[in-house]
């Protein structure tokens, strides 16, 4: 154990380097995504979803900074890789949808100009009502829009970014903030 310790001394100080950094990434990097959602008055939920996925890509960097620096055989690791990518890759394919619909969360979370609460129309020849919906609640995957009668319109994230969509009343726009009915 000693002589292991002694020969990869340089590896394991960088390594906690690593780790270190990464625990400071997380940090500031999920107290920034938290702002951004108390500044742009974000659902709590929403903040925690983006909060993950940061995580996560984090995670997948320090795996591939760890395995750098404990010199890992990248041409072993590649054909093992490229294998398994081959066989993600068809089925991602089959469902790329749910990966444009989480990209366009992402973004959405960012840049999204309307709220919960708010009430808009959609600018899609699909969409046969002319009525504006007002928004429920922004998932990872769809936007849930209520019509003043009931109906529930479960519409896509990225649909929801490559459609016109207006904004008929906000619901900042009341002096108590509560919803229009």
């Amino acid at each position: 154990m000693q002589e292991f310790l002694l020969s990869n001394k340089n590896e394991m100080i960088a390594t906690a380097i690593t780790f270190c950094l990464l625990l400071i990434l997380k940090f500031v990097t999920d107290k920034t995504i938290r702002k951004i959602g108390r500044i742009s008055d974000i659902v709590e939920a929403r903040t925690l979803l983006i909060t993950k996925y940061a995580s996560m890509l984090l995670t997948l960097v320090g795996i591939g900074v760890i395995s750098f620096i404990w010199g890992v055989n990248f041409r072993e690791v590649g054909l093992v890789f490229s294998s398994v990518f081959a066989v993600i890759g068809v089925a991602l394919f089959a469902s790329w949808s749910i990966l444009s619909n989480i990209t366009a969360g992402a973004i959405l979370f960012f840049s999204f100009p309307f709220k919960i609460g708010d009430r808009v129309k959609i600018l899609d020849k699909d969409i046969e009502s002319e009525e504006p919906f007002l928004i429920e609640d922004i998932r990872a995957f769809h936007v849930s829009l209520r019509k003043s009668n009931g109906e529930l319109l479960v519409y896509p994230n990225n649909l929801m970014m490559q459609k016109a969509v207006t904004l008929i009343y906000s619901s900042e726009d009341t002096p108590d903030g509560s919803e229009e009915t």
